[in-house]
């Protein structure tokens, strides 16, 4: 028996599998993502500098923690029934560099 039959069978027995909502690479889902994850990205790092860091550094462990952040997002939408997006962590990582330009272009 061909592998698509069984596949065809269990497709008419218990339908196809449930359609997955659009996931526009804009909107307001990843408008939030970005924003959130800029403001994560300048928040800590200004922590960071306050409490003594160099810049590099601080810098560093802000983008660690704002990847972070959005990739957990993605991975508890995994496991509590969500919608995971390649799309949303794209639009994560995007907010965290313009939270860093943003960081580099002020006065310490």
């Amino acid at each position: 028996m061909e592998p698509v039959v069984p596949i065809l069978l269990v497709r008419l027995a218990f339908g196809a599998p449930a359609e997955r909502p659009p996931d526009p690479w804009f909107g307001r889902d990843k408008a939030a993502h970005f924003a959130v994850s800029a403001v994560i990205q300048m928040g800590v790092h200004a922590a960071l500098r306050s409490g003594g860091l160099e810049y590099r550094a601080a810098s560093r462990g802000a983008g660690v923690l704002t990847f972070v952040v959005g990739a957990g997002k993605e991975l508890w939408d995994r496991d509590h029934g969500g919608h995971p997006s390649w799309r949303d962590l794209a639009a994560d990582i995007a907010g965290g560099a313009t939270g860093a330009v943003v960081v580099r272009q002020t006065r310490p």
